[in-house]
């Protein structure tokens, strides 16, 4: 097999970051094929022996004997279902604590009165499970002063690696959808539901985001952003309590209200990058929600 050039290469560690793949166990690769010995092959089975034809059997002698009574049957014992695997069953947290994080997340959240109040408190914060596996709280990035503020879903790899939003492969894209309208880094702010790695990039659960629901909040209280762009479905349903797909949330505007804003803010929902590097199809559709989001910006004073 020729060997490949760097090029090939970093295409091929793209595609198993994405797919998830994105946690090195060892400093060389290990051919598990030739470790493994070889199977050794099962030992034939014996002929089966000829059929020799019997004699009939002479039919036995009748015997009288008693009527037997017959014996009432007993009923059918109910078998007990399995237990589900312990992989399959979720981890089971009661109602009460549920209730004691996310008053307290709702305390800490309503306190700060800055960003960097805020973001201490998220660092506190431990009513997150995600924060155990986590290697860094992703809080934000770019201008907290902008009026466009976009959210996300959760952190990936890169983002984890380095604790900023949107800098992996899904990041670099969403700049560049952003440069075709006019925005950088530097003109708009953005941020995601959840502050820290679900674990293999899994689906945030309820749970999880109903522990960092009360900072993104109070987050988008506190810049005060005109217009919001919801960057995937996750992010629109858990501050909309829409239960819609993207592909019905996206192309029309909505409005966010919040007590703590000075005026409600105008919300677009759109594809996740991650989405559409799987589906290029898509892009023209989220092509058209950044013609929306230009023609929107331009009406702001």
């Amino acid at each position: 097999m020729p060997a490949m050039s760097d090029a090939e290469l970093l295409r091929h560690l793209a595609w198993q970051v994405q797919a998830g793949a994105d946690e090195a166990i060892g400093e060389t690769p290990v051919d598990r094929y030739a470790a493994r010995p070889p199977a050794a092959r099962p030992a034939p089975a014996p002929a089966p022996e000829p059929v020799r034809a019997e004699a009939p059997a002479q039919p036995a002698p009748a015997i009288a004997t008693a009527p037997i009574a017959p014996q009432p049957a007993s009923p059918p014992t109910a078998a007990a279902p399995a237990p589900a695997p312990a992989a399959l069953r979720p981890a089971a947290q009661p109602l009460a604590a549920q209730s004691t994080i996310a008053a307290d997340a709702r305390d800490r959240a309503e306190a700060a009165q800055s960003l960097d109040e805020l973001r201490a408190s998220v660092e506190a914060f431990d009513g997150c499970p995600l924060k155990q596996t986590a290697t860094n709280t992703v809080f934000a990035d770019g201008n907290p002063k902008a009026k466009v503020m976009f959210i996300g879903e959760a952190p990936g790899e890169e983002e984890d690696r380095r604790g900023l939003p949107f800098v992996g492969v899904s990041g670099q894209l969403l700049d560049r959808m952003a440069q075709y309208v006019g925005l950088d880094r530097s003109s708009f702010y953005i941020t995601n539901v959840l502050f820290w790695r679900p674990p293999g990039n899994r689906a945030p659960t309820q749970v999880e985001v109903a522990a960092c629901l009360p900072f993104l909040r109070r987050h988008i209280e506190l810049v005060g952003p005109r217009l919001l762009v919801f960057v995937g479905g996750s992010a629109a349903s858990a501050l909309l309590g829409r239960t819609e797909g993207i592909g019905k949330l996206r192309g029309r505007w909505m409005t966010y209200e919040s007590p703590g804003l000075a005026q409600p803010a105008s919300a677009l929902a759109t594809y996740h990058p991650a989405y559409l590097l799987r589906s290029p199809a898509q892009k023209r559709e989220a092509w058209r929600d950044l013609l929306l989001l230009k023609a929107k910006m331009a009406t702001l004073n």
